[in-house]
């Protein structure tokens, strides 16, 4: 088991600056790249990266990567999301019926992304694993719903409502509490992130190191392998039979102890058993 507290509080702080994730609570109004710009801006660094594009509108959980850590985008960024929302219905519809019509929708459906959305407007297959009403107050209905990466909200909303006895429905508000690891428990809005690094400037780094989550938790997305002798490794040397004597994972986070080696990929190439995809050196 990966100690992240302990890498968290004994890692030099610059060195977190540059591999480290921070949990923002996204503000209605910005897009997710100009909030990700202000991190960067904010801490002066090199490099940040978001893990899923939130729209303008919408708030919540938004995960910055910081300097390396953007390189891990594809392994955090390919996780479920959970969204809390209101949905406004065109006309009173009884809620035994809207649950009738919701239940359709549970499950893989098609979904054709909006014209604004920045991937290719064609039908793609998502699943929706729960679509739950928590209130409703005559037209506006409170929902809970966890769905696969890339499940536009605003669209599933859209599609419900065209059913013949909804008669109509779209999203009036949305926020995301959940994506992948990555919860409301430990969001830190901007206000707090900005005063953090200021108290970061003046020679406290408390604040800051609090917020910041080390990208080692990449240990709790992918299956972690332990190796003694690292240091050939960080040149992007390949896995040896003589180096690890066996690997059932096809993908996997390569540890020495708490030092993050980097993701490899399962091979059968021989003595080569597994190939490096992301290196830390």
């Amino acid at each position: 088991m990966i100690n992240l507290e302990k890498i968290r509080k004994e890692k030099p702080i610059q060195d977190l600056l540059k591999f480290s994730i921070i949990n923002i609570d996204k503000p209605s109004g910005p897009t997710s790249f100009t909030v990700s710009q202000f991190v960067k801006n904010t801490l002066n660094i090199s490099q940040t990266g978001h893990f899923g594009t939130l729209d303008p509108i919408v708030t919540g959980v938004l995960p910055v990567a910081l300097g390396r850590a953007c390189r891990l985008n594809d392994y955090f960024i390919h996780r479920n999301k959970e969204y809390v929302g209101i949905m406004r219905l065109h006309k009173e519809v009884d809620e035994k019926i809207l649950k009738s019509t919701i239940k359709k929708f549970i499950g893989k459906i098609t979904q054709l992304p909006p014209v604004r959305s920045r991937v290719k407007r064609q039908l793609r297959e998502r699943e929706v694993l729960s679509f739950e009403i928590l209130e409703k107050e005559g037209k506006d209905v409170l929902f809970k719903t966890e769905v696969q990466a890339g499940t536009y909200i605003r669209k599933l909303c859209d599609d419900i409502g065209k059913e013949p006895e909804i008669g109509g429905a779209h999203m009036l508000e949305l926020r995301r509490t959940k994506a992948g690891i990555f919860s409301e428990e430990d969001i830190v809005n901007l206000y707090d992130f900005e005063s953090a690094v200021n108290e970061y400037k003046k020679g406290n780094e408390d604040p800051l190191r609090k917020i910041l989550v080390p990208a080692e938790i990449i240990s709790q997305i992918l299956p972690v392998i332990q190796i003694k002798s690292s240091k050939q490794l960080l040149t992007g040397k390949p896995l040896m039979k003589n180096d690890i004597k066996h690997i059932s994972e096809e993908k996997f986070a390569l540890f020495d102890k708490d030092r993050f080696i980097g993701v490899y990929r399962k091979v059968n190439e021989g003595d080569i058993i597994a190939r490096p995809e992301f290196i830390f050196n």
